[in-house]
């Protein structure tokens, strides 16, 4: 067909290396994808196309199209048609295997949205259980359909249910669909897996590919169908299941000379694909597999007692033995889990567990090699995150130490006491307890720690044996993994461990930095039950250890590395160090000799920035200033992404800038203190404003650099107005929003106000045209790219909201506008207005805190241009200006709980009905519940005194709040500190409100008093404090 010939061809361009033909190629493609067609098209392409390159072009455009077309989400079904289906599912069951994995993926949306999430295609399983039964491998007298092809759509079919489709149910109970496909497919396949079990292992010297393919892809069935279900057709057949599996992990070898060929490296996959299963089963489905458990110990028991291997040993097949670890940890966390497992425990341990701990050559080969991913495996802390999940990071040794920590945390069956020792114990005084006889002991106390102290820890007379330092690793890696035995314990007994058996290594094995690296591990593992009198010892230690050199052949990186870590922990477990200089004199010393060192340190530097507080303070001007060089040289023009280094330099900073600005002395200390603070923030300030010139960093660091600026010279020494109009254009653009970044900008805005208004800063109201020859267009100035921002803002979470718009008043009122720059004012309040009022009908339908910010935001853009504000009004939404009015009268009402409470909010409230009143009355809407309800709102507030939340109202509020959140109402409201925000009005505060009230009242009188009715008692108040004005109330006396 034409149109086929046409699509191929086009898809051909579009694996071009010219991009102009790609474009035009995909532009021509898009169109044609509107027509009913073009799917058929595609997929006759991707099973008949001229060569590969063009069939996987076909089916990558296809399932981006489905993609397109069909709910992510499965609400809706697909509305693809059954001639489609009917296609799709013959060429999957033809193409060759790069074609179908791309396919495959066409197939699992289609199937997600009508058959798993809707039950429709009801002839899908039939049809499917047909395939596979008629299929090459399974009835060889009609080689149709591909065994394997049919097995992987049946893969992508059960791969949704491998999670619960609906976590919010309890107890969920199998979906129908899978009950279908178990029926109908599972179990008749299951018969043919063991035949395929049976013929695999009956070739001891031959591995066939396609039989272990079959195998793999079975096993990869049924653990999704029984990872979080068990269809009842399904449990009945678990025995015979069970029984292949741990029949094909049986066939497996774990010694080192086995060739790895393609055959046998799926096997393999089969045998982890086995153990994932057995987990599944002994975690899930408790039920099911108790009497299978003593079966699966043993198949488990098999495996890992080939760990003193593992150095020898593919990843693979490693993996298998940490699986294999895994479930016996499973298994003994289960109710007959003792009782199967503690017989076990003493080989379990020596020939096992421990094997997997000690030192080996592949340990050392990836110290020297890639000691990032030797910290990865062997000593994970925080300060050195891993984003993502890494198989190959679960490692034997990991599972190993994962197991002697549930084992040393187990108990066996009570004690029993002899008539003797109880008769002892009832005489003891009343309170005391005998520890020992009624209460059932650890095997942490009982086999584990007895275990690890034949072990003899390396000194000047044993040090030279490999031996003893390999077995002593070991043990380390054992003591890591008892942490949380360890906890339970008395402190005495911590500190007995810590210091005969860990920090006697840092004197004796100097020498061997393995040790004292896993010895630093250790301690930051333990570094949540360490009693608080070896906190010091252990603190000294760690900081050596973070100095250490290297040896002539052998690097220390991991030691330093490893010593940051634990010292990390020590201060996250509150730790404080009887003085924080040595420390930060090692760290600033050491950073910038190397990238991933520095990035640790700084990590570190950020800790204990955090932790010290105050007490570190003094040492930030001097720590800045001394990074500034070292930074300096890993910022490079148009770095993006930036390198770790860099983001946790910036990060680093961010936490000293502002726990410099916490440590600010009050009015009432002495002049020494703050005359002090202050040189330390212009030492900062220069430090900040060199880098801020190479890199533009976040925010913290520009409001140092603005809080350190005392006189113009120092304006022009640091460049401030150049530094504030990139900085300006950043957040014009700025869309990270985390409030933990986008809070402080907020802080920087204010100050940069208050430092205009003393030194009247270049181009932050009006930026200067950019010279010849780039065109005469003025560039965005510092307060317009600062509006954006603000704008921008308004629309996010409730803590941006609120501080944006109380940024919008500063920004209205503070500037020294003049009849040059009013451009500017005007294009600022239209769109504060326009964003403030969007914001507000999104939230309108209930009152709630964001009400009076928002409103309150709009009164200032209304002072300003009412007339133009009435009009986005409007346009925003029909009848906007009374709706925004109406509110304000509800917020300045008494009874609204979030209303007003500052005399700035009131100020500005009372100025804006006085307006408001007086532009509806030149448009001579004179009557009406508007004018009338802007009226009282205005004289209620005119009398009222700033208020002041009673000890009863607050108490009320929270108990409101509590309610609300105890019936899962949504509360949307910033921080207690975003709801105190002070109002800045600049000039408007020189206003005398009263004035602007009574002058409305002299002037229009007679249409605001004698056209309306007010309440009484509101009249009586206001001529309470206005007995002058009594004369226009005639009608009220």
């Amino acid at each position: 067909m034409a149109e086929v010939t046409h699509i191929a061809h086009l898809l051909n361009q579009t694996l071009s290396p010219d991009a102009n033909a790609v474009r035009a190629a995909t532009d021509a493609l898009d169109r044609l994808s509107l027509t009913p067609h073009f799917p058929f098209y595609l997929l006759s392409i991707s099973t008949g196309g001229e060569n590969q390159g063009q069939k996987i072009a076909a089916a990558t455009y296809l399932k981006n199209l489905t993609r397109r077309n069909i709910d992510s989400n499965g609400a809706t079904p697909s509305n693809v048609s059954n001639e489609f289906k009917e296609q799709l599912m013959q060429a999957l069951l033809q193409v060759e295997l790069p074609v179908l994995k791309i396919l495959v993926e066409v197939f699992r949306a289609v199937a997600v949205a009508d058959f798993v999430k809707n039950s429709l295609w009801p002839e899908l399983v039939p049809n499917l259980q047909s395939a596979i039964q008629n299929s090459h491998l399974i009835n060889v007298s009609n080689s149709k359909w591909n065994t394997i092809n049919a097995l992987i759509v049946l893969h992508a079919l059960l791969r949704p249910f491998q999670y619960f489709l609906n976590p919010k149910v309890a107890k969920e109970p199998v979906p129908p669909q899978l009950e279908l496909i178990s029926k109908e497919i599972l179990v008749p396949l299951l018969a043919v897996f063991h035949q395929f079990v049976e013929k695999a292992l009956a070739n001891y010297d031959t591995v066939e590919t396609e039989t272990e393919k079959v195998l793999l892809t079975i096993c990869k069935c049924l653990h999704f169908a029984v990872r979080s279900y068990m269809p009842s057709t399904l449990a009945p057949l678990l025995p015979s299941f069970c029984q292949d599996l741990r029949s094909i992990l049986g066939s497996l070898s774990f010694d080192c000379g086995v060739t790895q060929e393609d055959g046998y490296l799926t096997r393999l996959k089969t045998g982890k694909r086995s153990l994932l299963i057995f987990s599944a089963l002994v975690t899930r489905h408790r039920k099911h597999s108790d009497k299978l458990m003593p079966e699966i110990i043993n198949c488990a028991l098999n495996i890992v007692k080939f760990s003193k291997n593992t150095s020898k040993l593919p990843f693979l097949s490693e993996r298998l033995l940490s699986l294999g670890f895994d479930v016996i940890s499973n298994v003994l966390e289960t109710g007959p889990g003792w009782r199967l497992v503690s017989p076990h425990f003493t080989p379990l341990l020596e020939s096992a567990i421990f094997p997997a701990l000690v030192l080996n050559e592949k340990d050392v080969s990836e110290w020297e090699e890639d000691a990032d991913e030797y910290i990865r495996k062997n000593l994970p802390s925080d300060i050195d995150e891993i984003c993502g999940w890494r198989e190959d990071l679960f490692t034997a040794r990991k599972s190993a130490v994962n197991l002697l920590g549930v084992i040393s945390m187990s108990k066996g069956p009570p004690m029993e006491t002899s008539t003797d020792s109880s008769s002892a114990s009832a005489k003891r005084k009343k309170g005391q307890k005998n520890k020992r006889s009624n209460q059932r002991r650890s095997m942490g106390e009982l086999l584990v720690l007895p275990f690890l102290s034949k072990f003899p820890i390396p000194s000047d007379s044993n040090v030279s044996q490999k031996k003893i330092l390999n077995d002593y690793f070991g043990v380390l890696m054992a003591y890591g993994g008892l942490q949380d035995f360890l906890r339970e314990q008395e402190s005495g007994y911590v500190t007995t461990l810590v210091r005969t058996r860990i920090l006697p290594l840092y004197t004796v094995a100097v020498s061997q930095p393995y040790l004292v690296a896993s010895a630093n591990w250790v301690l930051g593992e333990l570094g949540s039950c360490l009693p608080e009198e070896m906190s010091a010892d252990v603190y000294s230690q760690l900081l050596m250890a973070l100095v250490m050199p290297d040896k002539q052949d052998t690097s220390c990186y991991p030691v330093r590395v490893s010593a940051a870590g634990a010292i990390t922990t020590l201060l996250d477990n509150d730790y404080m160090p009887p003085d924080f200089l040595p420390l930060l004199q090692v760290i600033v010393s050491n950073i910038g000799n190397d990238e991933s060192e520095s990035s640790i340190l700084f990590q570190l530097l950020s800790s204990i920035m955090e932790a010290g507080d105050e007490k570190v303070a003094v040492h930030i001007p001097h720590i800045v200033s001394s990074l500034v060089g070292s930074i300096s040289k890993w910022l490079t023009a148009n770095l993006e992404p930036w390198p770790q280094v860099v983001e946790r330099a910036v990060a680093a900073l961010a936490v000293m800038g502002q726990t410099w600005e916490n440590s600010k002395p009050e009015e009432s200390e002495s002049n020494d203190s703050r005359e002090k603070w202050a040189a330390g923030q212009v030492t900062m300030g220069r430090a900040f404003a060199a880098l801020l010139h190479q890199a533009w960093l976040t925010s913290p660091c520009t409001l140092s650099v603005i809080l350190s600026i005392d006189g113009n010279h120092m304006v022009q020494e640091l460049k401030v107005s150049e530094l504030l109009s990139v900085w300006a254009e950043m957040i014009a653009e700025w869309h990270a929003w985390e409030e933990s970044e986008d809070l402080s900008i907020f802080d920087v805005i204010k100050e940069i106000v208050n430092l205009d208004s003393r030194y009247r800063l270049k181009n932050f109201l009006v930026k200067e045209m950019p010279p010849p020859p780039a065109p005469p267009v003025p560039e965005r100035s510092i307060i317009e790219g600062i509006g954006s921002f603000i704008s921008e803002a308004i629309k996010q979470y409730p803590s941006p909201t609120l501080r944006a718009c109380s940024c919008v008043h500063i920004l209205l009122h503070c500037p020294m506008y003049s009849l040059d720059t009013e451009g500017v004012k005007q294009s600022l309040a239209i769109a504060f207005t326009r964003a403030a009022f969007s914001r507000f009908l999104e939230v309108h339908s209930t009152p709630n805190s964001l009400w009076k910010s928002l409103l309150l935001a709009i009164s200032s853009c209304y002072l300003c241009y009412p007339d133009i504000v009435e009009g986005i009004l409007e346009k925003g939404e029909e009848g906007g200006i009374t709706i925004w009015a109406s509110a304000l009268c509800h917020v300045s009402n008494s009874s609204f709980e979030a209303g007003l409470t500052t005399e700035s909010e009131m100020k500005l409230t009372v100025m804006t009905l006085a307006q408001l009143i007086e532009q509806l009355l030149k448009q001579g809407k004179s009557c009406g519940d508007s004018i009338r309800n802007c009226f009282t709102s205005l004289l209620e507030d005119s009398e009222v005194e700033e208020y002041e939340e009673t000890e009863e109202e607050f108490l009320n509020r929270y108990a409101k709040a509590a309610e609300a959140l105890e019936n899962g109402s949504i509360i949307e409201e910033g921080d207690d500190e975003d709801q105190e925000l002070e109002m800045e009005l600049g000039q408007l505060h020189d206003v005398d409100e009263q004035k602007v009230v009574l002058s409305l009242i002299d002037k229009y009188h007679h249409v605001l008093i004698q056209g309306h009715s007010l309440p009484s008692e509101l009249v009586v108040n206001f001529l309470n404090a206005f007995p002058g004005y009594g004369l226009h109330f005639q009608q009220y006396k």
